[in-house]
């Protein structure tokens, strides 16, 4: 089976482009599942019920989320009602929401999808390694048959770390957060996916998705400030991941990088296909 992480969506460039892409790369890729990062969709910061709907409606399956997640209070009055929305699973205990789901992909496979956020540089939280640990011994007597984790971090150690840490255990551990996409996927020797970053899906002719003068203000000033997403450039960052649902060990990772301009061609191609 075939899953899509969708790096970190950013503002309504990101959402636009999450809604025109998903359907397009669903049958371009065979995939049976996707899963996108949104902690970001809202105007850059933090999610609401309004754009949840949408990216779901979109074609998205389940909603990851990381540092963000709360810049819009109104999820905390919808994130526990809403199973396919998961936040990191080392909040401490009181939190609302969960750390990990499990959904059924297009293929029957059930598939459990894991947030876990990072410490180092990054608010302190709960052992994310523990608190993965656990998530994944939960979603697996859950039936999950092909665990993703989501490991929202700054340092590219702690990523790397989670999935040697996690290697045999689940079928990938995917990074977010840095909003740059990284060169280093690879399988590790237990069969678990790996990526230290998946990027963003968004404006990228910005500073990681917002405007640059804003951006730019900031660090030379060291002054606070509005910060407005970007506009131009969008592109949509991801991963497809292939499966053995048997065994959950994964059997091959490809980055995903797609401009407006390519997702126009590949949806001509996809069109031309079915067309008698």
């Amino acid at each position: 089976m075939k899953l899509l992480f969708i790096g970190d969506i950013v503002g309504r460039p990101g959402r636009d482009m999450v809604t025109r892409a998903v359907k397009v790369l669903v049958r371009a890729h065979g995939l049976d599942l996707v899963i996108a990062n949104g902690e970001n969709a809202a105007a850059g910061a933090g999610l609401t019920r309004e754009n949840a709907t949408d990216i779901f409606k979109a074609g998205v399956h389940v909603i990851t989320g990381g540092n963000h997640i709360w810049d819009k209070r109104e999820i905390t009055a919808f994130i526990d009602s809403e199973p396919r929305i998961v936040r990191p699973a080392n909040y401490p205990a009181g939190a609302p929401g969960r750390g990990g789901t499990v959904v059924t992909a297009g293929d029957g496979t059930r598939v459990g999808v894991i947030s876990v956020m990072g410490r180092v540089f990054m608010n302190p939280l709960d052992d994310p390694f523990v608190a993965a640990e656990r998530e994944v011994a939960r979603v697996r007597a859950d039936g999950a048959q092909v665990i993703l984790v989501d490991v929202h971090a700054e340092a590219t150690s702690e990523k790397i770390a989670m999935g040697w840490c996690l290697d045999g255990l689940v079928t990938a551990v995917i990074g977010t957060h840095t909003h740059v996409q990284t060169a280093d996927e690879r399988i590790l020797p237990g069969g678990t996916a790996c990526l230290t970053d998946a990027g963003m899906t968004g404006p990228h002719d910005g500073v990681i998705g917002m405007d640059r003068a804003g951006m730019i203000a900031r660090f030379r000033t060291a002054m606070p400030g509005r910060f407005d997403p970007a506009t131009g450039d969008v592109k949509l960052h991801g991963v497809v991941v292939t499966a053995d649902p048997q065994t959950g060990r994964a059997q091959a990772i490809e980055r995903v990088q797609l401009s407006v301009e390519a997702l126009d061609v590949l949806a001509q191609q996809m069109a031309a296909e079915v067309t008698p």
